[in-house]
């Protein structure tokens, strides 16, 4: 089979398809024939050995993550075996290939009509966008706003905010053309962050302040998010896609203001049960036309490249599948 690993840091050029053996799954997991895999933007800053890396140490060589969409061929010891030829979304370390091991603890159960782009989030970003919005205790009415709206992920918390009862929704994103996206996804209100003066515009529409922020960027983004906070605002934070981990100073605080953080790892950690419940729930959106996943693109497994210098380029509307 074919996959794709990297021996050393750099740039995309750094990714290389290499011939592998089948994976063997062992207890608890599966092997999966992907029909598509969702990229990860993570995944180009990990390659780069940026600061996040850290928090992902592995030896090299190293797989790219994802989340694959696929049929079932075998499993592994004390595994269902009925599991065989089932369709079904998973999230995996190593998704790069033609066959993918996963764990079948979180696989997701896919309807056959249920297109590949929406399918793949069901695995990992769809969890990870209902996680946040949990984690920043939505109630109804409230007003949230969404870093990163055009993304992967930042455009389902924008239809989940909604789905869920958020009042205003505020989308902030780089370009004219991603925050048409956002609003088209369900945002009520967009705000170019590249603008120096992106706080006041959010405080213009919402001269309240902002119940819930969601924010995937970090840095300079992260810190000036708290000062369009309601009091008793909760901002979320989920990752660092500026490359700059930050930190927020106590005082910054005290305005009546809370931080917290959010990783998927952590949350099927703390509360599995809670976890698989929010997987049924976001395949019920799915499947109902709730919830649907926009793919800017399908490449190739061959041009793996080129999806990495997509995703760097910050330029993709939603999801980027990789088809082997």
């Amino acid at each position: 089979m074919r996959r794709i690993r990297y021996h050393s840091y750099g740039g995309p050029e750094v990714l290389a398809l290499e011939e592998a053996p089948v994976p063997v799954p062992t207890a608890g997991q599966v092997l999966i024939r992907a029909e598509a895999i969702g990229a990860n933007f993570v995944d180009t800053q990990l390659r780069r050995g940026m600061a996040q890396a850290e928090l992902y140490s592995r030896p090299f060589p190293r797989t790219l993550t994802g989340d694959v969409v696929g049929t079932i061929e075998a499993v592994g010891p004390d595994t269902d075996p009925s599991l065989v030829g089932r369709r079904v979304a998973a999230g995996s370390e190593d998704a790069f290939g033609d066959l993918a091991v996963a764990d079948a603890r979180w696989l997701v159960p896919v309807p056959d009509d249920l297109d590949a782009g929406t399918a793949s989030a069901l695995a990992m970003a769809a969890p990870v966008a209902l996680g946040v919005l949990r984690a920043g205790r939505l109630a109804d009415g409230d007003t949230v706003l969404v870093h990163s709206a055009a993304g992967a992920i930042g455009h389902l918390v924008v239809q989940l905010a909604k789905i869920l009862g958020a009042g205003t929704v505020v989308a902030t994103a780089g370009t004219p053309a991603k925050l048409d996206f956002a609003r088209a996804h369900g945002a009520d209100v967009g705000v170019d962050y590249t603008d120096e003066d992106w706080p006041e515009q959010v405080r213009a529409a919402v001269p309240g302040g902002v119940d819930v922020v969601l924010d995937a960027v970090g840095g300079e983004i992260l810190r000036r998010s708290l000062d369009v906070l309601a009091p008793y605002g909760r901002l979320v934070a989920y990752g660092a896609a500026s490359g700059e981990l930050g930190s927020v100073p106590v005082t910054d605080l005290f305005a009546l203001r809370s931080v917290t953080g959010f990783s998927l790892i952590a949350a099927r950690a703390a509360d599995a049960e809670q976890a698989l419940k929010d997987q049924a729930e976001l395949t019920e959106y799915a499947t109902r036309g709730l919830l649907r996943t926009a793919v800017h693109a399908r490449l190739p497994l061959t041009e793996t490249r080129e999806v990495h210098q997509l995703l760097e380029s910050r330029a993709q509307l939603g999801r980027v599948l990789v088809i082997p």
